[in-house]
């Protein structure tokens, strides 16, 4: 199989502007966010319908579409994913994320289920890490119909720490809106935060400027479409960080094994946050 893994020039992005901060620069740290559809290829809007028996039973190709993921995300240090099996009938009992840390090399992984369907299915998000976390919390976030959450990782210290925040958003404006008001009141807590995932909505849409409005978070380059794979129209995938971190590079990568597109981004931590690999 041929290394698929891309360099910063391979993606659809940009170089973001560098910002005149006082606290000097130091580690630089790649990220990836991506829905990956349970390793479910979708290049059609029709395949919604003749591929939909792939989200229930398991099948072959979905594991092959995995490897070619993990070839994909071996070139990351931290990488956020969304739609992810925890072990059910769909997945033949396989953690999907636990098989993609074995498969990329990729030393620290951990998985949230957020949705469980009887022995069919069992939603989850996940995070794979060439870094160890100091402390990993589920957090449950609110809507009417349960089945959404955010991952918090941590990694160092409390007073210098770097947090990850991994998401999967609600469908609904409304339902988005009071989940944005909960993640806001945890990004508040910290200095330095990273926010990745699938949120459902827009770079211009109210939610977004919510979030931004009362976080001061930042999204480097607006309007980058992720959905759908094939022909992208919709900028619904997002890596958003507080001012104190540096954006290299932003940008969504032509990789279509899923009905998203992943976003990668680059970027330098303050020189009082460092982050040791494993061993």
């Amino acid at each position: 199989m041929p290394d698929l893994t891309p360099t910063l020039q391979e993606a659809t992005g940009v170089v973001a502007p560098s910002l005149d901060l006082d606290t000097p620069m130091g580690q630089k740290i790649r990220l990836l966010s991506y829905n990956v559809q349970a390793g479910i290829r979708t290049h059609r809007y029709r395949h919604y319908l003749t591929h939909s028996w792939k989200h229930l039973l398991p099948h072959a190709q979905r594991f092959d579409n995995l490897d070619r993921i993990a070839q994909l995300v071996r070139g990351y240090d931290i990488v956020g994913l969304q739609e992810l099996d925890a072990g059910s009938l769909r997945s033949g009992y396989v953690n999907l994320t636990e098989y993609l840390s074995e498969k990329s090399g990729m030393p620290f992984w951990y998985d949230q289920t957020n949705r469980r369907i009887g022995r069919l299915a069992r939603h989850s998000t996940g995070l794979l890490s060439r870094y160890n976390p100091s402390e990993i919390i589920e957090h449950r976030l609110p809507g009417r119909i349960p089945g959404r959450g955010v991952m918090f990782i941590r990694y160092g210290t409390k007073e210098e720490s770097l947090v990850v925040l991994i998401l999967h958003l609600a469908l609904g404006r409304r339902t988005r809106m009071l989940q944005f008001d909960y993640i806001s009141e945890i990004v508040n807590e910290f200095r330095h935060v990273i926010l990745m995932g699938d949120m459902n909505c827009q770079s211009d849409s109210t939610e977004m400027e919510y979030l931004i409005n009362r976080t001061l978070m930042r999204e480097p380059f607006h309007g980058m479409d992720t959905f759908p794979s094939w022909r992208p129209q919709h900028n619904i995938d997002h890596i958003l960080v507080t001012p104190t971190l540096q954006v290299d590079h932003v940008g969504a990568l032509n990789f279509s094994l899923s009905d998203h597109l992943p976003v990668e981004m680059q970027i330098t931590l303050p020189d009082t946050v460092h982050l040791d690999r494993a061993a």
